[in-house]
């Protein structure tokens, strides 16, 4: 039966998106050659996809724990701002300006019925604002993409009549005819002998928003390619509908058509940027003529940036000029011998373990990057998906990896994406972490050389030992453990209860330190926050050295936003 195009349709978009990219993933990957053939489309589409049905399911429980449901424009604006903050790779970012520009329909004032021709009109008219948004968004567009078939698909919907779910359904069939035209319109999809990756993503997308709104959902209907043979090498087709390429069509020495030009950019740079309008069109400038494969996407202030370069850090220099940029994320093209792009399929060998960290600031990310963990860093508000935590887990390559989750909300999020890594042969173990401070007193007693389960004991016990504060700033007045406090109080929590309301950030700290060291400890470590006074940091060391004896203070600069100090006592 017909589901009408409302907040619970986009819900059941996203989950039906999610488990087709999900079944889909490793078939796309094995396809993806443009515009660069390093095998994680399926992968980034999926890990975008996921951030943007989190946001959604935030939507939802925020609206429920008032007693009201979200509407349309809450659900797909939602949907827009998670893909944004979550968009992973060139394919993740063009798919978040894709669902940008539906918001912008379909997330206008007033009912999506009201306007002429009801609900399916406004559909037509959101599947053309999306197509044309990724040709802004795209520095130099190239046709036989994902570009062409978002664009063939809103066209197909245009000529549809009657229901979203028609039109829906319309855009899909577009999406799939056009899909199989990329390999004459793109050379290197041609010689590889495979469809574009990007594309396949986006039928699988389509796909899955006409089932949510027919109300049916047979496979075919949520299946990258439901007519072609599905052999062990992959699903997502060839040119031609027959399977993916064999190792005849491809060009000679690459593993799928990659026939990239070897002395290409050697680094993927992403980040989000808070900035204004004027600031990204220079911004923009800059970095084109930096690398290429340039996409800038968001607006309202939040954007997000991806771009390959040789120079990575001038191409977050180029952000800084612009505005604010974090969750940067910076990922090599080349092996270790420095070969290129043409050396990217010759993985170094795993190593036997590693670390990775769930952090909240650039500054402990750049702590763990030193001592070799991978850090996934994160803001207020924004928890990593398990998807992110599991694709971590593989950059880390190793056989055996440790997990800080760091936060008590992400265990089930990091048990989940433990639980994924070891069935690809991974070994895990999942450090029961509770905040940054427990997880830097883990990370100083790692030691590779000792047994898994050795090194399991002794990071999870220099864990235990560790207890654990921060500072926040109260945001509304709330009641706390500590009595009711108004906005803009400072907040000391202990062991993630509130046991101290400020009015100064100083003696806050001060108040919070004393009651911790009360109980004794040998050592304290202070994380500051991105505009934490260093000043005060200094009276802080100097309070301790003189009231707390033999007590050894650690200072790091944490850059984190939400919470101005963090501190442990070992």
């Amino acid at each position: 039966m017909p589901h009408p195009l409302d907040a619970d349709a986009v819900r059941t978009w996203c989950a039906l998106a999610l488990q087709a990219l999900g079944r889909e993933r490793e078939r796309i990957d094995a396809i993806n050659v443009y515009p660069v053939a390093d095998g994680d489309t399926g992968t980034n589409l999926y890990l975008t996809v996921e951030s943007a049905a989190r946001a959604v399911e935030a939507a939802f429980d925020g609206h429920g724990a008032s007693g009201t449901a979200p509407d349309l424009a809450d659900a797909v604006g939602a949907m827009a701002h998670g893909a944004l903050i979550g968009a992973r790779g060139n394919s993740g970012t063009i798919l978040a300006q894709l669902l940008r520009g539906m918001a912008e329909i379909l997330g206008a004032g007033g009912e999506v019925g009201s306007g002429p021709g009801g609900p399916a009109a406004a559909l037509k008219r959101a599947l053309r604002r999306a197509a044309e948004s990724t040709y802004e968004a795209v520095a130099h567009p190239v046709e036989g993409t994902v570009l062409t078939v978002a664009t063939v698909a809103a066209q197909a919907a245009e000529r549809a009549d009657g229901t979203p779910a028609a039109v829906a359904r319309a855009a899909y069939e577009g999406a799939r005819t056009a899909l199989d035209a990329t390999p004459g319109q793109l050379a290197v999809l041609g010689r590889a002998g495979v469809v574009d990756a990007g594309g396949c993503g986006l039928v699988a997308l389509l796909g899955a928003l006409a089932g949510a709104l027919s109300g049916e959902v047979p496979t075919a209907a949520i299946t990258v390619r439901p007519d072609a043979p599905v052999p062990v090498a992959g699903g997502c087709p060839a040119a031609g509908g027959d399977g993916p390429a064999s190792a005849e069509q491809r060009p000679e020495g690459t593993a799928h058509g990659d026939d990239a030009d070897p002395d290409g950019p050697a680094f993927e740079v992403i980040y989000l940027l808070e900035a204004d309008d004027s600031a990204v069109v220079r911004l923009r400038a800059r970095l084109d003529g930096l690398g290429d494969s340039l996409v800038v996407v968001g607006g309202d202030g939040l954007w997000n940036v991806h771009v390959h370069v040789d120079d990575a850090g001038a191409a977050v220099e180029a952000g800084i000029e612009a505005g604010r940029p974090h969750r940067i994320r910076i990922t090599h093209f080349g092996a270790p011998d420095g070969g290129g792009r043409g050396a990217r399929r010759r993985a170094p060998e795993p190593a036997a373990r590693a670390v990775v960290a769930v952090v909240p600031g650039d500054g402990l990310a750049g702590l763990c990057a030193e001592v070799g963990a991978t850090a996934v860093t994160v803001r207020p508000g924004e928890p990593p998906a398990s998807g992110e935590l599991v694709q971590a887990i593989r950059q880390a390559n190793a056989r055996e990896v440790m997990l800080l989750p760091n936060d008590p909300e992400l265990r089930h999020t990091a048990a989940a994406a433990a639980e994924q890594a070891r069935t690809e042969g991974v070994r895990v173990a999942l450090i029961p972490t509770r905040a940054a401070v427990q997880g830097i007193a883990a990370l100083a007693v790692h030691e590779p050389a000792r047994s898994f389960d050795e090194d399991m004991v002794a990071m999870t016990s220099a864990a235990g030992a560790t207890r654990y504060a921060e500072l926040a700033v109260a945001e509304r007045q709330s009641w706390t453990m500590a009595g009711v406090c108004q906005a803009g109080d400072v907040l000391g929590l202990i062991d993630g209860d509130v046991v101290v309301i400020g009015s100064d950030l100083a003696a806050t700290a001060v108040t919070v330190l004393d009651r911790m060291l009360s109980a004794g400890g040998e050592m304290v470590t202070l994380v500051l926050g991105a505009d934490f006074p260093d000043s005060l940091a200094e009276r802080l060391e100097r309070h301790v050295r003189e009231r707390h004896l033999a007590v050894d203070t650690v200072v790091y600069e944490g850059g984190q936003r939400g919470a101005p100090l963090l501190i442990g006592v070992e």
